[in-house]
């Protein structure tokens, strides 16, 4: 820190990271440095993302995304292109949501396997999301919508090693379940939108017009979204906008 102070040259200090992610040690390496920044990605995937979680002189909200070539790490300008280069367009359980990640919407594809059991308690398993929130989305699936999942193993997965853990998602959870379920597509140019509340209501999102305009660039033709937010909104070209209340009417226009 001393160097750095008085010879005005940025200097990066890798530090250990225990298994639950955070800095080994004493918390003195985070207080003397200006930004922490945490480098992600699965060892199964080629790109990585770079996130802060302390940043002394800005937003801590903003991520990098990168792709490990053989050149070594090169930017990804366009992560949303990326997260859905290798979708299908027809199988079931697969639906586009909109993450935001400070200042830029990412498009990433969202999947649901839904299977049979063949044990007394049947498995509940998520990667890229928390696990709780997708129990819980679960429960208000059985109450709201009368769907019979104690039987079911659910799996839920974000496709491309992204972790999402905002409540933007809440929808499209609902819908790649409920697709997988009952073996219905759900159309490719769609885009889901949407938090749910356990009384079954669909509540208003922050950015809407950010993650649509995204949407509308990548080439999707509908976006399924909180009618608070569609009240708000003036007509996008390109995109048609359907505002809905409840998850039974969203399932509706989704598996229609």
């Amino acid at each position: 820190m001393w160097y750095a102070k008085r010879s005005s040259v940025p200097v990066f200090i890798i530090g250990h990271v225990t298994k639950d992610g955070a800095i080994a040690g004493p918390r003195l390496l985070e207080h003397i440095v200006d930004t922490v920044l945490y480098f992600e990605g699965d060892k199964g995937h080629s790109f990585r993302i770079l996130r802060a979680v302390k940043n002394r002189f800005g937003s801590t909200n903003e991520i990098g995304v990168f792709e490990m070539k053989d050149s070594g790490l090169e930017e990804v300008s366009n992560p949303s292109e990326l997260f859905l280069a290798e979708r299908s367009q027809r199988t079931t359980g697969s639906v586009v949501v909109s993450s935001l990640e400070g200042s830029r919407p990412i498009l990433v594809e969202l999947q649901a396997l839904v299977s049979s059991t063949s044990y007394a308690m049947p498995k509940r398993m998520a990667n890229g999301v928390e696990q709780n929130r997708v129990s819980l989305l679960l429960a208000v699936m059985e109450k709201r919508l009368g769907m019979h999942l104690s039987g079911q193993d659910v799996y839920v997965n974000v496709v491309g090693g992204m972790h999402i853990d905002e409540p933007a998602i809440d929808l499209g959870i609902v819908a790649a379940v409920t697709s997988s379920l009952r073996e219905v597509p759900i159309e490719p140019g769609l885009l889901v939108l949407g938090e749910v509340g356990l009384g079954g209501e669909v509540r208003a999102i922050s950015q809407a017009e950010m993650r649509i305009r995204e949407a509308a660039k990548m080439g999707f033709k509908r976006c399924l979204l909180p009618e608070r937010n569609l009240a708000k909104l003036e007509p996008i070209d390109g995109i048609e906008l359907i505002g809905i209340r409840e998850v039974g009417e969203a399932l509706d226009v989704v598996l229609a």
